[in-house]
């Protein structure tokens, strides 16, 4: 009996053990009632219910858009049921974003991504095509223009950071742009709308390119820029040149308002183009590159490489013509025949101390020289008289 008391009380903690174990693993259920709503064109606010069974505080949320699957994504609320995010049509290139919603026990916690809630979030409006919106500033304020096709537009705008709501209407309106009176340094948010669809977005910073000037200095180019409107003493400048048919060349000069040293070629045409930036310390403007400034002519080339490089050829292949040809001409002179010193050798062994013979036709004969036969007549010798 008191083994049956005891192996009952085990059965009873093994259970309770293993209850509490598949509770504290059991995934957290994902939250409910996902609704949005738009505080503004360029504001929008997703909100959630907590999980029925749960208590005030138990889980925190997190939530990313679906279309971006990276760690920095993933953005965790806390306790809060809701986010307020901005939504930009040309910045995401369409009119609707889908964003997971899920619980988790902390904010390290990755154990529970796979139970999510889902919500796409529609614009009011469809999509508005527009293109080559560019939007250019200066010290009084920014001129927005583009390309409406066949749309007419209207524009507005707010200064980002504002409270949701203070829209303003185009202070300078034209065809296809607007000119804004606004701050330079502020960002601003801006709708363009058609009444059937509208766009929104979030100009750049840009200014027009500035222009160069070139001038010679010794054997150096000084490249100068006018001083421009914003940030004068934080511009980084990009100059980029070909010369004499040469591939393009480009070099970045950090400038505090001096001018820029580069060496000079004075045989070559230089073609420069240039565009600026600002550096760290200053709000990020930019500018695109500018006309093409040119310095410099292209001289013709020395001809004296030329004639060189053909009349040096010339003269050494005539050389080993002739010399090829006199070798040939007057090989038995140069180069004679030389008898085999073994086969000399091997005749002495043979004849021995024998007297060398040499055939007759190996000496010189001399022709005989025709001798014409003398005649000797005698006559009877004369003897004085003999006087009786």
């Amino acid at each position: 009996m008191a083994l049956t008391r005891e192996f009952f009380t085990c059965f009873l903690c093994t259970a309770m053990t293993t209850v509490y174990h598949c509770e504290a693993t059991a995934p957290l259920p994902p939250p409910t009632g996902l609704k949005y709503s738009w505080l503004d064109p360029f504001t929008v606010n997703v909100s959630w219910q907590q999980p029925r069974g749960l208590q005030v505080g138990e889980v925190l949320y997190k939530y990313r858009p679906v279309n971006d699957e990276t760690d920095k994504s993933v953005v965790c609320t806390g306790n809060w049921t809701n986010f307020t995010g901005r939504f930009l049509t040309e910045e995401m290139g369409s009119d609707r974003r889908t964003y997971h919603v899920w619980t988790v026990k902390s904010c390290d916690d990755r154990l529970n991504e796979r139970a999510r809630a889902a919500i796409t979030v529609r614009t009011p409006k469809p999509r508005a095509e527009v293109k080559d919106i560019r939007c250019l500033i200066n010290s009084t304020g920014m001129n927005c223009s583009w390309r409406p096709g066949n749309q007419t537009f209207t524009l507005s705008y707010r200064v980002y950071g504002n409270s949701p709501g203070e829209m303003k209407k185009c202070d300078q309106p034209y065809s296809s742009g607007c000119y804004l009176k606004v701050d330079a340094v502020n960002d601003i948010c801006v709708l363009l709308d058609t009444g059937a669809g509208r766009s929104t977005f979030k100009p750049a910073h840009e200014i027009l390119p500035q222009k160069l000037s070139v001038t010679e200095e010794g054997d150096n180019l000084i490249l100068s820029w006018p001083p421009p409107e914003l940030c004068k003493n934080f511009w980084i400048y990009e100059v980029c040149y070909n010369k004499c048919n040469e591939p393009k060349v480009c070099l970045n000069f950090t400038t505090k308002g001096e001018s820029g040293k580069m060496a000079y070629d004075k045989r070559c045409l230089y073609e420069f183009q240039s565009r600026a930036w600002t550096s760290h310390y200053c709000l990020p403007i930019f500018s695109g590159f500018g006309d093409v400034v040119t310095y410099g002519t292209n001289e013709p080339p020395d001809g004296t490489l030329t004639v060189v490089a053909i009349v040096i050829p010339v003269i050494l292949s005539a050389c080993i013509i002739l010399s090829c040809y006199c070798f040939r001409r007057h090989r038995s002179i140069i180069c004679p025949t030389i008898p085999d010193p073994s086969a000399i050798f091997k005749e002495m062994m043979l004849n021995g101390n024998k007297e060398f013979k040499t055939t007759p036709g190996s000496l010189y004969t001399p022709v005989p020289e025709p001798v014409e036969p003398c005649k000797i007549t005698l006559s009877p010798r004369k003897t004085p008289d003999t006087h009786v």
